[in-house]
């Protein structure tokens, strides 16, 4: 765990390689009732996504965000996970922002953020998305 840590103390890079089990190590440190076993995250990035942002403490992932894209206008954040331990210093911030910046970037207008209600207040007020009717429906 870390004494102090501020966000001039994290990297921050675009489409960096990354390390299927310390990206699922993260997640479950982060989401412990969502992540079972282990997720071939690289497979699945280069299959599906547009681009990503992670974070990282010195050799350490701290954070990261997947965009996924419809091949035109259409952007949807996904995954956006910061470790417990670094969390509240302004990374799941800076992720979104990056991750908006780069889409718009690759030509999307439009970000939308997959979300549950607890952190509805993290994308809404601190990240500027605002909800609107949508329909999820779980399949499993």
């Amino acid at each position: 765990m870390p004494s102090v840590c501020s966000l001039a103390d994290v990297a921050f890079a675009v489409d960096a390689a990354l390390d299927d089990e310390e990206l699922t190590h993260l997640h479950r440190q982060a989401f412990r009732d969502c992540v079972d076993g282990f997720v071939p995250w690289t497979r699945r990035l280069g299959r599906h996504s547009i681009c990503w942002v992670t974070a990282h403490v010195g050799q350490r992932l701290v954070g990261f965000v997947n965009v996924i894209g419809d091949g035109g206008v259409h952007a949807v954040l996904l995954d956006t996970v910061v470790h417990p331990a670094y969390q509240q210093r302004g990374i799941g911030k800076e992720l979104v922002k990056r991750a908006v910046e780069e889409a718009r970037t690759l030509g999307c207008r439009r970000v939308h953020a997959d979300y549950d209600d607890r952190a509805a207040d993290f994308y809404e007020r601190v990240c500027g998305f605002s909800s609107g009717a949508s329909g999820v429906r779980r399949l499993a």
